[in-house]
């Protein structure tokens, strides 16, 4: 798989910093200045792009009110067909053209997850540099063949995937002749508890896939997103609302902008702190190792006298010998009158 990936002027890479994604999803209300809103805010916060979702309640399911079209098992929208759901939470298309002007015009990237094939037409028409595919479309092979062919890259979130569903959605990528794919680790639990969350897949599955690695997180709060990052995630991605008090079909799990800033924050402050392998020293290290241990004469001595561990200890600073020569001089002579406080030398060591 491609490790390197560019996406709109970002370049995605095991190297670089995290791509922070602020997901718009159903918190615009339905009122389209409130969504160039949250696209200002995620530009203030710090975030590299804002992703939407493209499609209808027509698109994505059927109006039925069937049992298994209900929702009741447990979820913030019990209650509600999944028609009624996504006619509330959708994103009007003749609005998305306008919110992707106004991301550009702010800086940041612009694309969206489509969840039909009339929608990947759409959103290519309006140049997206990506795409997403959702948790629960990752089994709908042919809407990922045909989101692959179109030879951008592809995110692929694993919120309800088997090890067989992803490497099935990867395959499908490959033999579209698109090797940018970038998966992303994730749990379709809203809020996600953080036990269920398991972390530590996210190296696992850039080994096992050979790919780039992120995560899509539900949990409340930032330490998920800053461990991720700690573990290898190259790209992040967080709902956004402007206020949880103002309600909304994704607003219970969704994080306020100074909230989002604060994770940002973190998570560059965690970057930082990565830095690389290495064992050299810094000089502020080297400036703070005068203070370790080292050999002292801890008596004043006379010349002849025998070292012993009442006269000759290891104590900080470190402008002695290394302790390392401690058993070696004890029981020989000093060489020459010393005083307490004197760095321990080869020359004070009498080797007639």
């Amino acid at each position: 798989m491609k490790k390197e990936i560019r996406l709109g002027n970002h370049v995605i890479s095991e190297n670089s910093p995290a791509f922070i994604v602020a997901e718009m999803s159903a918190n615009h209300n339905m009122d389209y200045d409130r969504a160039v809103a949250i696209i200002r805010a995620a530009k203030d916060a710090g975030a590299d792009a804002i992703k939407i979702q493209t499609y209808t309640a027509d698109t994505i399911t059927l109006d039925c009110d069937d049992d298994c079209f209900q929702i009741t098992q447990g979820t913030l929208w019990d209650g509600m067909t999944l028609h009624k759901l996504y006619e509330k939470a959708y994103t009007p298309w003749e609005w998305q053209g306008k919110l992707k002007e106004a991301a550009l015009e702010m800086g940041l990237e612009f694309f969206s997850s489509p969840f039909d094939a009339g929608s990947v037409d759409f959103l290519e028409e309006l140049g997206v540099p990506a795409y997403k595919v959702a948790s629960f479309e990752i089994t709908d092979i042919p809407l990922i063949r045909k989101i692959a062919q179109k030879g951008k890259p592809v995110i692929l979130a694993t919120g309800v995937a088997r090890l067989s569903d992803i490497d099935l959605a990867l395959r499908t990528c490959r033999e579209a002749g698109n090797e940018e794919v970038i998966l992303l680790k994730c749990t379709s639990a809203y809020p996600t508890p953080y036990e269920d969350v398991n972390l530590r897949t996210i190296p696992s599955m850039r080994d096992t896939f050979d790919c780039v690695v992120g995560l899509s997180d539900h949990t409340m709060g930032n330490a998920v997103a800053g461990a991720a990052v700690a573990l290898g995630a190259r790209m992040v991605e967080k709902h956004l609302t402007l206020s949880r008090a103002d309600g909304g079909a994704d607003s219970a799990f969704s994080m306020e902008p100074g909230e989002f800033k604060e994770m940002v924050d973190n998570i560059r402050k965690i970057e930082a702190a990565l830095g690389k392998v290495t064992y050299d020293l810094t000089p502020g290290q080297q400036r703070e190792r005068e203070h370790s241990r080292s050999l002292f004469i801890a008596k004043d001595m006379k010349a002849g006298e025998i070292f012993t561990p009442e006269n000759l200890r290891s104590v900080r600073p470190a402008y002695g010998l290394h302790t390392m020569y401690y058993e070696d001089i004890l029981g020989k002579k000093i060489s020459r009158d010393a005083r307490m406080g004197t760095p321990m030398s080869w020359e004070l060591v009498d080797f007639s």
